[in-house]
């Protein structure tokens, strides 16, 4: 890979992912896959005024040890050490970069019922923590290559080869393949922001889907809720992109008004493992019915981890012609799965999709609508000739998808 262009990629994330203020602390978790880009990543970092960043390593195989030889209940147990760093980030806020580059199929073999159970308890011991820090510090979500993943993705090539090659597709999608991928994204988010804009004018309280694929569904909105995409602001107005890359405009819709059915576009990558050409069916906002050609348990699992898991949390637009869908690559990520067409997410919603949400307590965002869960798992539901409707408080039905792409 062009050095050049990983540094300018580096660049990106520093400046626009995370946009790192003056003395900041900034925390970089990384898998082992690409250590060289990881110094180039806490460089530009520096560069961009941060006064101290911490690298956290991962490494996926050993997870998967753990989970082999290791008993539920050590494995689930969150020790004191682990809270006392939680308090600190609660209380310092440090921004987070988070470079995933993990094997879509790496923990495939474990014990899922073990898997869902530590998850469970130890999402759970940490939550209030999360909840504290919600909306309040700048975060990033972007990839480099791992071997695993570059041959899952191009099975035949050799492995340099394959990551070479998902390293190509990775710039590209993320807009990073240019001379000035920093000023490549402050065009493209002021386009989501004028998109934003016409759909926040619209004041609508509902949307439906339909395509030829069986999808065919309506999905309540919450009143004062917001459509929002690319950059966000935190509470201190700071002013970052929490995905690169990002391609959508979402929404919370309101927990508990859905009905009908939506149709799987892309497979999705849960849990280490792969689950195919499924469906999920709503009756009275929760789904009541899942089923999968391929690892139906895991979604079974996925909605029975909690109440608000059987809700939605996140309807999200994207063009079906779009950069990443274009590229024909399917990257067993949802990072960049998710942005290839519309999706929509079970489990926790945003709570800055609600108009005033600073002024909000949690309790009263979740009894205004915004569903709250141990997850938030994306799926694709986006094909080439899905419609989608939004309703406005009037009753008018106005068009924002005509054969998979915006209608404006």
């Amino acid at each position: 890979m062009n050095k050049l262009q990983m540094r300018r990629y580096a660049k990106l994330l520093a400046k626009t992912g995370i946009n790192v203020q003056k003395g900041q602390w900034v925390i970089v978790q990384a898998e082992l896959d690409q250590p060289e880009f990881v110094e180039m990543a806490v460089e530009e970092l520096y560069r961009a005024g941060a006064g101290k960043v911490t690298v956290e390593f991962t490494h996926q195989p050993l997870a998967n040890l753990h989970y082999r030889y290791q008993k539920t209940e050590s494995l689930s147990e969150t020790q004191k050490w682990e809270l006392e760093k939680w308090e600190l980030k609660k209380k310092a806020l440090p921004a987070i970069l988070y470079l995933e580059s993990e094997d879509p199929d790496g923990l495939k073999g474990i014990d899922q019922e073990k898997f869902t159970a530590v998850r469970s308890a130890r999402t759970k011991a940490i939550k209030s923590y999360r909840d504290d820090m919600d909306n309040k510090y700048q975060w990033c979500i972007a990839a480099i290559p791992g071997k695993a993943w570059a041959k899952k993705v191009f099975p035949s090539l050799n492995v340099n080869q394959a990551v070479e090659k998902l390293w190509d597709a990775i710039l590209k999608a993320s807009r990073a393949d240019g001379a000035d991928p920093v000023r490549e994204w402050a065009r493209h988010n002021d386009e989501i922001a004028k998109r934003c804009d016409y759909l926040n004018r619209l004041n609508l309280v509902s949307l439906e889907y339909k395509s030829s694929n069986g999808t065919d569904f309506t999905v309540g909105l919450i009143d004062g809720s917001l459509f929002m995409g690319g950059g966000e602001e935190d509470l201190k107005g700071h002013y970052f992109n929490p995905n690169i890359p990002s391609e959508e405009i979402f929404i919370s819709p309101k927990a508990g008004a859905a009905e009908g059915i939506v149709y799987s576009a892309k497979p999705l990558s849960y849990q280490g493992e792969v689950i195919e050409n499924f469906s999920v069916r709503f009756e009275h906002g929760k789904v009541v019915e899942v089923k999968a050609e391929k690892n139906q348990h895991l979604l079974e699992k996925m909605i029975s981890m909690d109440d608000g898991a059987k809700m939605l949390g996140e309807c999200a637009l994207i063009a079906y012609d779009s950069p990443i869908n274009n590229s024909g690559i399917l990257f067993y990520n949802t990072l960049f799965d998710e942005n290839a067409s519309c999706h929509m997410a079970l489990g926790r919603g945003f709570t800055n999709c609600v108009k005033g949400y600073e002024t909000m307590s949690q309790k009263e965002l979740h009894e205004k609508g915004i569903n709250d869960s141990l997850i938030h798992v994306d799926f694709m539901i986006g094909s080439k000739d899905l419609n989608i409707f939004g309703v406005t408080k009037s009753g008018e039905r106005v068009q924002l998808f005509k054969d998979g792409n915006w209608a404006f």
